[in-house]
């Protein structure tokens, strides 16, 4: 990357030519919680690696209200959180229990299966919170598929910042700008969280082949085009990329890198390169036998799990 970010950058003048795609999130209330989807879409299933891209709240709740997210499958994908406010309680089957705050990433590696709780802890539900964040699915390469389930959680002081005048970032996941995340990748990819007061000018890393920016607070232009909150950009390859914050500032997430040259299948929980690899696990979570099955119960979370809904399994893709 040219950019050096202890420089005054040089911001290319971008055109509307360079946005490939323009994603409108569909939103979905969980009960007083609102989710929005920008990823998969019918206009792009994939940035990058980036499968799956959800935004969660922002949210508030009274006293003991949360979210209990009960035990799920995932096959052949990583799974990232990144909060902006609030908490998770994390439980998975490799035997992890972890609280994650905000600015903190918790990185689950799914391979050929895992299982996980997410839930407001009791201390944070004895009163009034908040809760808004980011939840990313990430598809391994087909390679990697197969590999045995793992965890790392990365402290905020771990994940490296770049800093200029209007602008700070912190590299989650990958490589941007000449710094590296401490999170274990499969394959070459970059996430930001991006901060920039009113007016500052943001470019895209230009080392990487696909590149995305979501919006979450304020807005951003592009060649005299204002982009509000809520609203996920893709764009061509190749091309130098860069945004300027509006009147209040924004906060953005940058996402991208390696183009995924394999297809992948997604259902329910479940990404891989094979319609009868998710078919063996919807199978396999169906059966439920946790003692001799490929799936286990997170210890300490193992009363209770999200079962396949008849209504769910009419969605599941044949096998070819």
């Amino acid at each position: 990357m040219s950019w050096n970010p202890t420089q005054k950058p040089d911001c290319p003048n971008s055109s509307l030519d360079s946005l490939e795609t323009l994603i409108i999130p569909r939103a979905r209330d969980l009960g007083g919680f609102e989710v929005r989807r920008a990823l998969p879409s019918p206009k792009r299933q994939m940035v990058g690696p980036f499968i799956f891209f959800d935004q969660m709240g922002p949210a508030e709740f009274i006293t003991d209200g949360g979210i209990d997210v009960r035990p799920h499958p995932h096959i052949g994908l990583g799974t990232v959180t990144y909060l902006y406010e609030g908490e998770f309680e994390h439980r998975d089957s490799v035997g992890t229990h972890q609280m994650i705050y905000p600015g903190e990433v918790n990185w689950m590696t799914a391979g050929r299966g895992v299982t996980h709780s997410e839930r407001t802890s009791p201390e944070t539900r004895a009163s009034r919170h908040k809760l808004f964040g980011i939840q990313t699915w990430i598809a391994l390469p087909e390679k990697d598929e197969d590999m045995a389930p793992d965890f790392e959680h990365h402290k905020k002081e771990a994940l490296p910042e770049i800093n200029d005048t209007g602008l700070h970032a912190k590299l989650i996941l990958g490589t941007a700008y000449g710094e590296t995340s401490p999170v274990t990748m499969q394959l070459e990819t970059f996430y930001l969280d991006v901060v920039l007061q009113p007016g500052a000018h943001f470019p895209l890393p230009d080392n990487h082949e696909d590149r995305g920016l979501y919006i979450t607070q304020g807005s951003v232009e592009i060649a005299g085009e204002v982009f509000e909150a809520g609203r996920m950009m893709v764009f061509r390859p190749g091309d130098r990329i860069s945004v300027r914050a509006g009147e209040q500032g924004a906060r953005l997430m940058a996402l991208g890198g390696e183009t995924m040259n394999e297809s992948r299948f997604i259902w329910w929980n479940f990404v891989s390169s094979s319609r009868d690899r998710i078919e063996e696990a919807k199978e396999a979570w169906k059966t439920a036998d946790w003692e001799n099955g490929p799936f286990r119960l997170p210890p300490g979370d193992d009363a209770e799990f999200i079962p396949i809904s008849k209504k769910l399994e009419e969605t599941m893709p044949k096998a070819e």
